[in-house]
């Protein structure tokens, strides 16, 4: 990659991560400004300062603007439906979420790439104009991922009139909105995870009753037959494949 073309990427993340930290991607008045910042002969030194410090709010725009929340929440719930709250580790949960969630964003990100990031580093565009391209996709995405019940009770709750159309949708309305979608989603997909380990759990303290082995711990048999049975259907990819083609729909 060229100097110049580093610098205008550069410039772009700024202006896409501040537009999102201010919570006004899709407010014209303030991505114009950040345009007309932009265009002005900063220094590299200050550009990376400017950057390294927005990108501080990353990791709130990976659990409010992707598919990052529903996934974690489900091989959460993974854990805790096999008896093993704790196994396998937290960094090993989120780095497969991680992965997951880029690859149910890819078109997504796709599209960015398309009509945003490749006409900006060929200078054919502006800052402004390639944040408000960008934001086109991620919104679709958000606004497909919604209930309409959702979104209906964020506006009441903020006090605004209901949109009339897809189009008046705003921003800090939409975030919520789809943050609450996904929540449930997830509690969904988890309620229905549980109820095969559930069975087992059931069936192993009533043999162990009816055999008159009152003192001994359910969770000790039932424990090795729910793994057994998760190797043997290959769970992970399952509930991977699952969690994937549930943003395909």
């Amino acid at each position: 990659m060229r100097p110049e073309q580093r610098r205008r990427l550069t410039a772009g993340l700024v202006a896409l991560v501040a537009a999102l930290a201010t919570g006004a991607v899709f407010a014209s008045p303030v991505t114009e400004a950040l345009g007309v910042a932009l265009k002005q002969d900063y220094s590299p030194v200050l550009r990376t300062f400017v950057l390294l410090s927005l990108l501080s709010f990353l990791p709130v725009f990976l659990i409010g603007l992707t598919s990052f929340t529903r996934i974690i929440i489900v091989l959460a719930l993974l854990r805790h439906a096999l008896g093993i709250p704790q196994t396998p580790p937290n960094s090993v949960i989120v780095t497969l979420a991680v992965f997951l969630t880029l690859f149910s964003m890819a078109p997504v990100m796709d599209r960015v790439n398309q009509t945003a990031l490749t006409p900006y580093l060929a200078e054919e565009m502006t800052a402004t104009d390639a944040v408000n391209l960008a934001a086109v996709p991620l919104r679709d995405f958000m606004i497909r991922q919604t209930r309409e019940s959702d979104l209906l009770a964020v506006v009441q709750m903020s006090g605004s009139p209901a949109p009339a159309s897809v189009e008046e949708i705003r921003f800090f309305q939409l975030v919520p909105a789809f943050l609450l979608s996904e929540l449930k989603t997830a509690f969904q997909i988890g309620f229905v995870v549980f109820l095969p380990f559930l069975l087992i759990d059931l069936v192993v303290a009533a043999a162990l009753m009816s055999l008159g082995m009152i003192m001994v711990p359910p969770i000790t048999v039932s424990l090795p037959l729910k793994i057994l049975l998760f190797i043997l259907i290959d769970g992970w990819v399952l509930i991977s494949r699952a969690l994937l083609s549930s943003y395909m729909t």
